[in-house]
């Protein structure tokens, strides 16, 4: 007989029901009264077919009352009615042990007679295990949102897809606005490409080196994390890349503080050999321009004795050797100001300062095609302090604003040069109109670790701050209106009846420097 032709006897069907695993018993669909029940039943019950046919429902069932004849009665007439039914039950064994089971009661017309065939199976076991289940989840949430670490799954494409309590913590985004979000567009530029490195793992090399991560913050900072990533695919659940994230900002900071704090160290001992070296420079420089000075002083007289000196040489032989006297000075002051911890201070109109620097500021601004501005206060301004370095103060944050102007278009180009009385102090400040103060990284303006000249030292600004804050006073950079930036020094006042006179020769203030 073959597959086509197989049709199965009245015997063939009692075996095949014989075998079942799940239990079935036949009622009667009018009486109720149970009609037969296969083996799985009897053993599952613990009563032989002869016993089970004349039991009522309280005979076989939990005496709660929600499972009380009535109500079994009930079900089994809805089958009836409807053609199925399901519920819970409660079965109780010959041994009087009660079993939960899933029932189904289903009306079959039978050739004699319509009855409710009832299939029922033991879900005791899948309870407790469901419980069990359930009380698992429940403690393994309890650990994910109390533990230290944000939880996150980022599917292929970058969005989230899932994510623990803690990472709402941990990140201080909500879950609403991170579920559904790209990763991505929360990260701060430098750290994007790690997080596209970890996301990029495929399966067939499922774990990748941790990373750290940084996320904007909307106070412009950032925070940083320790990522660990490790690949998941949970079968019609979630698939991508689970990220455990670790708070790590404050050793971020350690790090960057120490990596200053050595920065610093590299600065100083830098700044320690440029010392010996201005030292020696001060030494080796002093006889060639003491000896540069006698010649145009020699070259002046033979030049008299000769005649009548033209005067454009007469002009050049002047201006040089008042070059060179500066330089005298200049290196004078350095050696003093290297080799000693006190400085040589002097009682001096600060306006007389600038104005000696003028001339110098100027050879800088026609270099650069810059206009400078300059703003001096009508009346002197005395203070107490070291005459020629401070002098170099102005000459270097002049010459940092000009340079910085030459990034820009020639009609852009302008400086401005101020001084007033503050407070007791007298007051110097240069604005110009650059790119501000957002080039300088963390702030670290006057620390000496930065620069943005080709072949500069990074000590320039480093080097005024130590000159003036050495004599008292204080300097600050802060961002110009509407571009730019504006450096300042304040230094003491000082009573003008101690300044000398010559000094205090009130002149008209310079005009403008184009």
């Amino acid at each position: 007989m073959d597959a086509l032709t197989f049709q199965p006897s009245d015997g063939d069907f009692e075996a095949m029901l014989d075998a079942l695993q799940h239990c079935i018993l036949i009622h009667d669909a009018d009486s109720k009264d149970i009609l037969w029940a296969n083996p799985a039943a009897c053993t599952m019950l613990g009563f032989t077919l002869e016993e089970l046919r004349p039991l009522k429902a309280p005979d076989m069932s939990s005496s709660e009352r929600r499972y009380r004849r009535s109500v079994g009665r009930q079900w089994l007439q809805n089958a009836v009615e409807q053609g199925t039914s399901r519920t819970e039950w409660m079965y109780r064994t010959k041994a009087g042990v009660d079993f939960l089971t899933e029932a189904i009661a289903t009306r079959v017309q039978l050739s004699e007679r319509t009855v409710v065939m009832v299939q029922f199976r033991d879900i005791e076991k899948e309870e407790a295990l469901k419980s069990d289940l359930q009380r698992t989840e429940s403690r393994l949430q309890t650990f994910t949102d109390s533990m230290r670490e944000g939880l996150l799954v980022v599917a292929d494409d970058g969005v989230v897809s899932y994510a623990s309590q803690s990472a709402e913590s941990q990140l201080g985004i909500c879950l609403s606005e991170l579920l559904g979000a790209r990763l991505a567009d929360y990260c701060t530029d430098e750290s994007r490409p790690a997080l596209e490195q970890a996301l990029s793992v495929t399966d067939a090399s499922p774990r990748t080196s941790s990373f750290r991560l940084a996320l904007r913050r909307e106070n412009g900072g950032s925070t940083w994390y320790a990522v660990n990533p490790h690949r998941i695919d949970l079968q019609d659940d979630l698939r991508g890349t689970l990220l455990f994230l670790h708070d790590i900002t404050d050793r971020i900071r350690t790090e960057k503080e120490h990596q200053r704090d050595q920065d610093r160290l590299n600065y100083l001992a830098r700044q320690n050999v440029m010392g010996d070296l201005a030292m020696a420079l001060a030494h080796e420089l002093g006889q060639p321009l003491t000896a540069a000075t006698n010649f145009i002083t020699g070259a002046k007289r033979r030049a008299e004795a000769a005649g009548e000196v033209p005067e454009a040489l007469a002009y050049g032989l002047d201006n040089a050797q008042k070059q060179i006297e500066r330089a005298n000075r200049i290196l004078h002051s350095l050696k003093g100001f290297v080799g000693t911890l006190e400085t040589s201070e002097q009682l001096v109109d600060l306006n007389k300062i600038v104005r000696d620097c003028l001339y110098f500021i100027h050879l800088t601004a026609e270099a650069h095609r810059t206009t400078v501005k300059v703003q001096l206060h009508e009346a002197p301004i005395p203070i107490r302090c070291e005459m020629v370095l401070i002098g170099q103060v102005v000459m270097n944050l002049c010459r940092n604003a000009i340079e910085e102007m030459a990034r820009f278009p020639e009609q852009e180009r302008e400086i401005t040069i101020e001084t007033r009385p503050v407070d007791g102090f007298g007051e110097f400040s240069v604005s110009d109109r650059g790119r501000g103060l957002a080039h300088f990284p963390d702030g670290r303006i006057f620390d000496g670790a930065f620069t943005t000249k080709a072949g500069g030292t990074g000590v320039g600004l480093a080097l005024s701050h130590r000159i003036v804050t050495r004599q008292r006073g204080t300097i600050t950079a802060a961002e110009n209106s509407p571009r730019g930036s504006v450096f300042t020094f304040r230094l003491p006042r000082a009573g003008a009846e101690q300044v000398p006179r010559q000094d205090l020769a009130r002149t008209a203030t310079p005009k403008s420097i184009g």
